[in-house]
């Protein structure tokens, strides 16, 4: 492939890996990641609530890394409050599922940053050693990926197996039960999926470009070196 298609091809990749860094960076502080909508049980039992009136007691929430906002609805109107993960709900959640969904959603951005220097490096400088060419852009962006999955597996297992949504929703309730009506991922989330996709694009990008993968060529290299080695 011409040296000109190469610098586009990886132009292209660095600034999706530079948009993509820039996006996590700026969902990793907000609080829309998950939007659902609780019930006060106790409440609606103790009017025997049915049909219509048991939209008096389904409040919301939402919430994200960091922090988040519920409305509590009792019966008497709604009750907006704000709460904060660190160090307040770490005592109720998983907090070992939650601190590496943080980190991992920092280091992806790390890892998509260093990215876009290589891809920019690769395109308009001199690659001099292995790993600042061809497997160093396979590496990061493998790396990115990998980290982008690892966040959207462990924040939807948080979510989903350790009913997470409900125990925020109790925390410091007492005499009050709340139960998670419907649940939903926010735009936040998306954009973290959208952004691994990116990097698995990334990817073919350079496969595109002429390189071949990392494995495929040390195979190669290891069959010719055999067949060497049965001629003499």
């Amino acid at each position: 492939m011409p040296k000109v298609q190469k610098k586009i091809i990886f132009c292209l990749a660095g600034t999706l890996s530079f948009v993509c860094a820039l996006g996590i960076a700026a969902v990793l502080g907000t609080q829309l990641w998950i939007k659902a909508t609780i019930l006060c049980k106790t409440g609606a039992l103790l009017v025997n609530a049915t049909g219509d009136e048991l939209e008096k007691f389904i409040g919301e929430i939402q919430y994200g890394l960091f922090y988040g906002q519920r409305v509590k609805q009792c019966g008497l109107g709604g009750r907006p409050t704000k709460f904060s993960f660190f160090p307040d709900l770490l005592s109720v959640i998983p907090a070992s599922v939650h601190v590496s969904v943080v980190i991992f959603t920092t280091a992806l951005i790390i890892f998509a940053l260093v990215g876009t220097g290589f891809f920019m490096f690769n395109a308009f400088g001199n690659p001099y050693e292995t790993f600042h060419g061809p497997v160093g852009l396979y590496f990061w962006s493998f790396l990115s990926s990998s980290c982008g999955s690892l966040v959207l597996i462990l924040f939807s297992s948080e979510v989903k197996m350790h009913n997470l949504t409900e125990k925020i929703a109790n925390y410091k309730e007492g005499g009050f039960i709340f139960k998670t009506q419907s649940e939903h991922f926010e735009n936040s989330f998306w954009i973290v999926l959208v952004c691994t996709l990116v990097h698995v694009l990334n990817i073919f990008l350079i496969r595109l470009a002429g390189f071949d993968f990392p494995f495929t060529k040390s195979k190669d290299l290891d069959t010719s070196s055999g067949a060497i080695d049965l001629m003499y």
